[in-house]
């Protein structure tokens, strides 16, 4: 009787033990079989990506947990600035500081970018399913560790937590689907990463009311509600997460559209492989670190302004946003609020154009090519720093307003359009594991945009500079950063051949993501197909799971946005 096939490529070489059956994580569980319809894998990312995207709206628990103490009716007071970060970790007398608690945000995307880094080269080979699972358990189970911290009052539990521990989920969550996406959708690259990468920017449409409508229920006179909160959107997001990872399905290896003709490497498409780098030689590769650079100062340049458009809004134009006559230094107490909720809805007003702008850009970046879109971004990008100066000089609510929700749509584009970008310089089979690496500039890019904002805010402040034109010298460095992103993606041109792999190579990193097997399992007919026979209904359904509660997210902010019209 013949025993296990020991060629290479066969089960027993597949890494699955010889007489077992993959398991319901493994990879070769989810290779696509004939008929299935590849519209179903972006709303699985959807699922995982608008969970993971609440790290962008973790400040609304900033207020209440600053409160906690004071508000249980101990009379604790907040924790005196003479404190260290340190000893503020462990106390438990003290109400946590926003400044202080406002570190979560930056650990969130160090942590993110390093976990991808780490990790990434590992998901290419166990799968998006395995890796969305980790992701679901560890950003899930962080948020319980964190209502644990904020229960006993132990801020180091919040950022072992969410931030370590959560923050390993966020990285494996959000690259989980980009290789499998592409692979799906070769014909479509940035489209198909537009509309998963747009979950993560809309995250904070869904988490932020969905919080606020939690913590008010679940608060009583002695408790702000917000350890309840964290257990509940714990559970919640469990489940979508879940969901999400358990519909991922990976296409059998030489799947392709029917009736698509892989691009030519001539034209405008000198700039697309079909061959393929492994992720271990990009560190080398100066292709790599052009566009680790681009990244880096598309994000750097927008990231510090997110974090201060509130405060940047109400001081430029002051009791202007309320047709008051008055700097922001004269209004009173109430002038300030109902300015304040004006730059609220500013705020509301730049998320929408984050997330459209993660979709349409990645989608227009399939005609224009990715370094064409991204020159895009740093000459209009530039242009609209230099005059936005010029538009708070004047007054110009509206040309303020206006660049700064384009340039927001260039920031999410870029996030979006990046993963594209590697796969037509590098090639899709570690895709992934190569967008991993490269979110280090996302880790980088967290903390140098901020600083530069903040830094120079407080350095013109101490001149003795006006509110109103503090941020003027900032926009013309912002430019400046622009300009050196334009550079490094001006010089990107098409990898060496010395640096793609073999066909021994790649013959041998597909037996270890088991892409043979999956062909052998699928049958030869999986080979080509375009997914036609897939019930519709599954299809609507798939995208009713995900496309309500974003419509939802959508809706509640444009009620925040239309107080700055107001």
């Amino acid at each position: 009787m013949a025993g296990p096939s020991t060629d290479a490529y066969g089960a027993a070489g597949s890494g699955v033990a010889l007489g077992r059956r993959p398991g319901w994580l493994d990879k070769e569980r989810i290779i696509a079989a004939p008929g299935f319809n590849r519209w179903l894998v972006p709303p699985a990312a959807l699922a995982v990506h608008l969970c993971i995207g609440m790290a962008y709206g973790f400040s609304v628990f900033w207020l209440p947990l600053s409160k906690a103490l004071a508000a249980s009716g101990s009379g604790a007071q907040a924790c005196g600035k003479d404190m260290s970060f340190f000893a503020e970790m462990f106390a438990t007398g003290c109400d946590w500081r926003i400044a202080t608690l406002g570190w979560m945000y930056t650990l969130f995307f160090v942590i993110l970018g390093c976990s991808a880094a780490l990790w990434g080269g590992w998901l290419e080979r166990v799968g998006p399913r395995k890796a969305g699972v980790v992701s679901a358990v560890c950003w899930c189970g962080g948020m319980a560790v964190s209502a644990l911290g904020i229960q006993l009052h132990q801020f180091w539990l919040m950022l072992l937590g969410s931030g370590v521990i959560g923050g390993v989920g966020l990285g494996l969550g959000y690259i989980s689907p980009v290789s499998t996406l592409i692979k799906w959708f070769p014909d479509r690259r940035g489209m198909a990463t537009g509309m998963a990468i747009m979950g993560f920017g809309g995250g904070a449409l869904i988490g932020s009311p969905l919080a606020v409508a939690l913590m008010k229920h679940f608060a009583t006179a002695t408790d702000v509600g917000v350890a309840p909160t964290f257990l509940a959107m714990a559970l919640i997001y469990f489940v979508f997460m879940m969901g999400g990872a358990l519909g991922y399905r990976v296409p059998p290896s030489g799947w392709q559209p029917a009736g698509w003709t892989p691009p030519v490497n001539a034209g405008t498409n000198a700039m697309i492989t079909r061959r393929h780098v492994h992720v271990k030689k990009v560190w080398g590769i100066p292709q790599f670190w052009l566009v680790w650079l681009v990244l880096c100062m598309n994000v750097s340049a927008a990231i510090g302004v997110i974090g201060i458009s509130s405060p940047m809004l109400q001081e430029v134009f002051g009791g202007g946003l309320i047709e008051v006559p008055k700097k922001f230094g004269e209004l009173d107490k109430a002038q300030l609020a109902a300015i304040a909720a004006v730059a609220g809805g500013f705020t509301a007003l730049l998320s929408l154009f984050n997330i459209g702008g993660r979709f349409f850009w990645a989608s227009l970046s399939d005609r224009l090519g990715r370094r064409m879109t991204y020159s895009i971004f740093f000459i209009l990008g530039g242009l609209l720093y230099f005059s936005i100066p010029s538009a708070a000089g004047a007054g110009s609510k509206l040309l303020f307003v206006g660049a700064f929700c384009i340039i927001l749509s260039m920031y999410g584009g870029g996030f979006a359009t990046v993963p594209a970008y590697l796969a037509d310089l590098f090639g899709t089979q570690m895709v992934g594991a190569i967008h991993g690496r490269l979110l280090t500039a996302w880790a980088t890019a967290g903390i140098l945009g901020p600083v530069v904002v903040n830094y120079m805010r407080e350095y013109q402040l101490g001149l003795g500079i006006p509110r109103e034109q503090v941020y003027n010298q900032t926009m013309y460095i912002l430019v400046g950063m622009l300009a050196v992103g334009l550079v490094a993606n001006l010089l990107v041109r098409p990898v060496a051949d010395k640096y793609f792999m073999s066909d021994a190579e790649l013959a041998h990193e597909k037996q270890l993501a088991h892409e043979k097997a999956a062909v052998a399992e699928s049958g030869p007919a999986a080979v080509r197909h375009d997914g036609a026979a897939s019930a519709g209904s599954t299809v609507v359904l798939a995208w009713l799971a995900v496309g309500l509660p974003l419509a939802w997210g959508v809706w509640k902010t444009l009620q925040s946005a239309a107080q700055f019209f107001h």
